[in-house]
This record gives C-alpha cells, structure tokens and sequence, in this order.
C-alpha cells in the first residue's frame, strides 16, 4: 500500500523592517546621549546593551505565521486546516478595512503594523467562538496555496 507524503511546511517569518530596526539604532543612540555625560565608554556600553537589549526583544517577538504539520500557525496559536474555511488574500487597502472597521472583536489577529497584506481565514469549527484569523503576510498567495495543499493532502 503506497503511502503518501505529505506536503511540506510552508511558514513564514514575519521579519521587522528596515525602518523599525532603524527605529530601534535611534532608541539605543539616545540611550547613549544620556549616559555620554559619564564619560565615552559609559555612552559606548549604553548604545551597546540598549541596541542588544531591543533587538533582542524585536527578534523573541517576531512571529512564525503558515503551515505546518496539518495545522495553520500564527504565533503559539494553531488550527487544523480542515476547520479552515474560506482563506481571502488581503491587500494593503483591504487589510486595513479588514483590521478596522470591519474588525470583529471575537478575531484572532497575529498582525504587525509594518506588513501592509495579509489572509483572512475564516474558521468552520461549531465550539471555536473565534469567527475568524487576521494575520499578517508578506506572502499571503503562498500561504493560501499551502492551506489548499495540505487540504488536498487530508
């Protein structure tokens, strides 16, 4: 009996962006403007410990998002594909419509404001109070074919 194996994992890390990791050199040399009153090596070692310290903190926050084992991921938070229903690709306008306006208050969301597109994945399961998943994508075509590969697979 032939077994077939099934599709691989397609995930995606949604990386912060050069303007944030900027952001965060800005932060740290401001660090350092405080303490250069104490002398150069205090200002070079509060730059240093300030810019580790953020980036650091931007990299443990910087989720996983896509398809992996049978489940959809976003963050910690995972669903079965099979109780995946419709999967819409979101562009910048209607991701923002989406993450406003029309957002419901029951939704998980796994956004990040410096990713403009993104999937909206409606959820079929009857005990799951959560109507659906907003989640950030710079690729949300790719993941949409994952869903509907391993869809296909189950």
């Amino acid at each position: 009996m032939p077994t077939s194996t099934p599709p691989p994992s397609r995930v995606e890390r949604l990386w912060p962006s050069a303007g944030v990791w900027l952001a965060l050199l800005l932060l740290a040399g401001f660090c350092a403007a405080v303490a250069a009153p104490f002398g150069s090596a205090p200002a070079l070692v509060t730059l240093g410990v300030a810019a580790a310290a953020g980036a650091g903190l931007m990299l443990s926050a910087t989720p996983v998002v896509g398809v992996r084992g049978g489940e959809f991921v976003a963050r910690r938070a995972h669903v079965p594909v099979h109780l995946v229903g419709e999967v819409t690709v979101l562009d910048a306008a209607a991701m923002r419509q989406a993450a406003g306006p029309d957002l419901d208050a029951r939704a998980y969301l796994c956004l990040r404001g410096w990713i403009r597109t993104g999937l909206r994945l409606d959820l079929v399961d009857p005990q799951d109070p959560t109507p659906y998943w907003l989640v950030s994508s710079r690729h949300p075509q790719r993941l949409l074919e994952a869903v509907q590969e391993h869809r296909g697979a189950g």
